[in-house]
């Protein structure tokens, strides 16, 4: 089997995550449940970054210790995964003792090959974003990143030789169409920090303690971005000496890093240089995908936009939540949530279109054949519906390997879409007053459940619990990814009796009493 990793950016435990910050987990399901489907070995993982200022300060003001606290919202973290039905198959914390020791040795080992030195650094520091900037880095004297007022601090420090590398990332960024995506995220890296000229790196602190203290300086502790980014490799059992696991063997280099958009300049420029010092193998795919608004405004607590997963999920069927969170977030431009249109998506693209699909289809094979499939006799008017669900696969495919997710969902949509049309188009309710047009009404109804099937195959990837209702329906077997790439997989003579809705209609003016 080809091996397959991908990773989701881990989330810093200052707070609970947010649906914005949940939508990556579920692209990132989406993926790996995709690439599972196809037959890849599949390792997909996740977790927490637990060290740093900010954890400290939020603990402080929680009134518990550090530890409590990065436990208790940890767990958070992993409960809105959990209810969201994303499949990880590592969870990780940073404060675990085995990531802590190879963190230690990562450090030690750059800086006995002097990659690493000790000196002093002074600069405008934003704590929220454990970040430095320079003055010229600022935007009205505030964070770039966060749009947060910053501080000017001065300390102790060791820095990493980030501009020995320079030219050799810059080779590999050109060298490599697929390492950066979107396409502007990587003009951005380029031409706005690696053509400036790439500073050396502060990635020490020392005037803080709660992070992983240098085992040859222990007034020092790794400042948090060679910390957190490490994960990806501590956690597959990584060795600086080369003793390397064989899970790391086996999934290194990964196939992708999906990551939000403000923090690809960590992930494409300084997580890179890091690997390059450790004479590693890159990355494939670097994905910084664009964020989820509430009502065109960025989530955040001080602007009281916040939707929580657990709160959602009280009100709407997960997968009703995992197919507005795919469709509605573009591929390079952020998308819009609101209760409105949450409710509007989920009526017409679940329950109209697909919800009515399925139950008046199997309503009609109910009705007019006892629920039993006929086998169908094709002729040139089933020809447009039969290529498309032929070439779905391929187009979904190919939608899905660039990192447009919300494209491929609309494709297969679209084949239920062709579906409803295919009803209106050949009548079958008139078919079925004259029984000499038997054999094209059990061919209409053919076409229309083994249509039915291949989108709901390839929806097990998107939203897996209502692909699977779906599948039970048509009573059938055939549910791999090998069964949707002919259409005619769908046995003729099998019975369904499951005509039931998949989906209520959600009254509108009802639900938005309930959520107010």
């Amino acid at each position: 089997m080809k091996k397959f990793y991908i990773t989701t950016a881990i989330d810093y435990t200052s707070g609970k995550p947010h649906i914005g910050n949940n939508y990556e987990k579920v692209y990132a399901d989406v993926v790996a449940r995709f690439k599972r489907l196809e037959g890849y070995d599949v390792l997909f993982q996740t977790g927490t970054d637990e060290h740093g200022q900010k954890v400290k300060e939020n603990a402080q003001i929680a009134g518990k210790n550090p530890v409590d606290f990065v436990n208790e919202i940890s767990n958070e973290v992993r409960k809105a995964s959990d209810l969201l039905n994303v499949s990880y198959d590592k969870f990780v914390r940073t404060i675990d003792p085995l990531h802590i020791k190879k963190v230690q040795e990562i450090f030690e080992y750059l800086y006995n090959k002097g990659d690493i030195y000790k000196g002093t650094y002074e600069g405008f520091y934003c704590t929220p974003c454990e970040s430095y900037f320079l003055e010229k880095d600022l935007i009205n004297e505030s964070c770039p990143d966060c749009s947060r007022k910053v501080i000017n601090k001065k300390e102790e420090a060791y820095f990493f030789k980030l501009s020995k590398y320079e030219k050799q990332l810059l080779e590999h960024i050109n060298n490599n169409p697929e390492f950066i995506k979107p396409e502007s995220k990587k003009r951005e890296m380029i031409n706005n920090f690696i053509k400036e000229g790439l500073q050396d790196l502060c990635v020490s602190r020392s005037t803080l303690d709660w992070g992983i203290k240098l085992p040859f300086d222990p007034k020092h502790v790794v400042y948090v971005w060679i910390d957190a980014l490490s994960n990806y490799i501590t956690f597959l059992g990584y060795d600086v000496n080369g003793n390397h696991s064989e899970e790391f063997k086996k999934y290194w280099p990964a196939n992708y890093h999906i990551i939000g958009k403000d923090i690809v300049r960590f992930h494409t420029i300084y997580w890179p240089i890091l690997l390059m010092a450790l004479d590693l193998p890159l990355p494939k795919t670097i994905y910084g995908h664009p964020w989820l608004t509430i009502e065109g405004g960025k989530i955040s607590k001080s602007s009281g936009n916040v939707i929580y997963a657990d709160q959602l999920l009280k009100h709407f069927h997960v997968d009703m939540v995992r197919y507005f969170l795919i469709k509605e977030v573009p591929y390079q431009s952020d998308g819009t949530m609101s209760y409105d249109l949450l409710i509007d998506v989920i009526n017409t693209d679940l329950i109209n279109t697909l919800g009515n699909l399925v139950s008046r289809t199997n309503a009609m094979l109910i009705k007019y054949f006892d629920g039993i499939i006929q086998a169908p006799k094709q002729t040139d008017k089933d020809k447009e519906l039969i290529n498309y669900a032929e070439n779905l696969f391929t187009n979904v495919k190919k939608e899905l390997d660039n990192c447009h997710l919300s494209n491929s969902l609309n494709l297969i949509m679209e084949l239920f879409r062709k579906s409803n049309k295919y009803i209106d188009e050949n009548e079958p309710w008139n078919l079925a007053k004259d029984s000499n047009n038997n054999e094209r009404l059990g061919t209409v109804l053919y076409n229309l459940l083994e249509s039915i099937r291949i989108g709901s195959v390839l929806l097990k990837a998107y939203i897996p619990d209502t692909a699977e209702v779906i599948l039970n329906k048509l009573n059938t077997k055939e549910t791999d990814f090998n069964s949707i790439k002919t259409f005619g997989s769908i046995v003729p003579g099998t019975t369904i009796t499951d005509k039931d809705p998949l989906f209520i209609r959600i009254d509108k003016e009802e639900k938005l009493k309930e959520l107010s």
